[in-house]
């Protein structure tokens, strides 16, 4: 017997057809005696309904407010789970973050976990209720309802995974598994058996939306086995996500290959090449709350440089207006700009002790004539920035090239 916690996301109780149809499956897992804890999201688009709601009132609503609001998706799902589950002849119990006693920071809309309180849940499982727990959702320790954000839900699940020393986290999705790349992409593509923490943390912040990056922190973190399945097919194992491990030694060099298309880059021309330059030009994006992911400062001539960083394209035109007042008062010579570029990498723990990855990657790419226009590495993935109509090529390209089509 184990204890295992479930989520489903929006997708998976999109209907109360398909409500019922998580009660009948977490309804075989108890049968064969395992305690289950289940986190399920909202509905599916009923989290965006309520705070278009909530923007009809008001264009700037009160966070407060909104988390009031936007945590009540969630408790409509549970209760229409846990009766599902009575249906099934099961006893189960739902509650409220807040009844559950999560608590968190005071940050409205995108709070943190701080502590989980496990005595209530603990005894509803001694006496055999399957706990059916809202996820997204907890309350500061004013008492006031907080939200966790994007991704909520799952780090939600993860996080009671880790209070409650879980065998392991199940994450229910419309995909069954974490593939090498996008299926939609690569139809070649495969589902990895398993996968590192290290890994699916990477692909996470490079553009694959399986998972949530803070839930994987928090797996990481806690040492939370994760599991990625489907909601909607009944055999298969899916994805194990764990800590790498010594018996993996002979695992693939490279795991997957991640994209993501919402990249933009700003090059200023002309920098004056002296000394924390770098920060007058960054200090003012971030105090703007743009984050920057790549960046490159070019070797120094005449007196000058060239300094380019990536942007998310949501922030593009925010972040030109900020370096036309910057560049003016540094003396640089210019700010140009492109917003149809995208970002491509190649990931895996193997890349550690393999050399020749990034060569093998450009070439690839070269071969193609795609130009590269920025690079960025780390121990265990290769990124670069190529223009935006090059994307499924270059995917398609590298997937191949590192033989992720071929599969063990």
């Amino acid at each position: 017997m184990a204890l295992i916690v479930q989520k489903f996301g929006g997708t998976s109780v999109a209907s109360t057809d398909r409500i019922k149809n998580v009660a009948k499956r977490v309804a075989r897992w108890k049968t064969q005696g395992h305690d289950i804890i289940v986190v399920p999201s909202a509905m599916s688009g009923e989290t965006n309904r309520l705070i278009a709601l909530a923007r009809e009132i008001s264009p700037s609503p009160d966070p407060r407010e909104l988390d009031v609001i936007a945590s009540t998706g969630e408790q409509v799902t549970i209760g229409l789970l846990a009766m599902a589950m009575h249906e099934e002849g099961l006893k189960a119990k739902s509650y409220t973050g807040p009844q559950v006693r999560v608590l968190t920071d005071s940050t409205f809309t995108k709070a943190r976990i701080l502590q989980i309180d496990d005595e209530r849940i603990r005894k509803d499982l001694a006496e055999g209720n399957v706990v059916v727990v809202a996820g997204f959702q907890g309350a500061d320790e004013d008492g006031n309802i907080t939200t966790l954000g994007r991704g909520g839900s799952d780090t939600s699940a993860v996080a009671l995974a880790a209070a409650l020393e879980a065998d392991e986290c199940q994450i229910y999705t419309d995909v069954d598994g974490v593939y090498t790349t996008d299926p939609r992409v690569v139809p070649e593509a495969r589902k990895l058996d398993t996968i590192t923490f290290e890994e699916m943390l990477e692909m996470a912040s490079l553009g694959s939306k399986v998972l949530q990056i803070r839930s994987v922190e928090f797996a990481g973190k806690y040492k939370v086995k994760l599991r990625v399945l489907s909601s909607f097919q009944d055999e298969g194992e899916g994805t194990l996500i764990t800590v790498e491990e010594d018996k993996k030694m002979e695992q693939p060099i490279i795991s997957g290959i991640a994209f993501n298309r919402d990249e933009a880059k700003l090059t200023v021309l002309g920098v004056p090449d002296r000394p924390g330059i770098a920060y007058q030009i960054l200090g003012p994006v971030a105090d703007a709350n743009i984050d920057v992911d790549m960046i490159i400062q070019n070797v120094g001539h005449d007196g000058t440089t060239d300094f380019s960083f990536t942007v998310n394209r949501a922030e593009y035109a925010k972040a030109l207006e900020l370096l036309k007042e910057v560049v003016s008062k540094m003396g640089a010579r210019g700010v140009i700009g492109d917003n149809k570029t995208c970002k491509v990498s190649a990931v895996g723990v193997g890349m550690r002790s393999h050399p020749g990855i990034a060569s093998k990657m450009f070439g690839a790419l070269g071969a193609e004539g795609i130009n590269i226009q920025m690079i960025s590495t780390s121990e265990i993935k290769i990124s670069v920035v190529i223009e935006e109509k090059y994307l499924e090529l270059a995917v398609r390209v590298l997937h191949k090239a590192f033989g992720l089509d071929k599969g063990d």
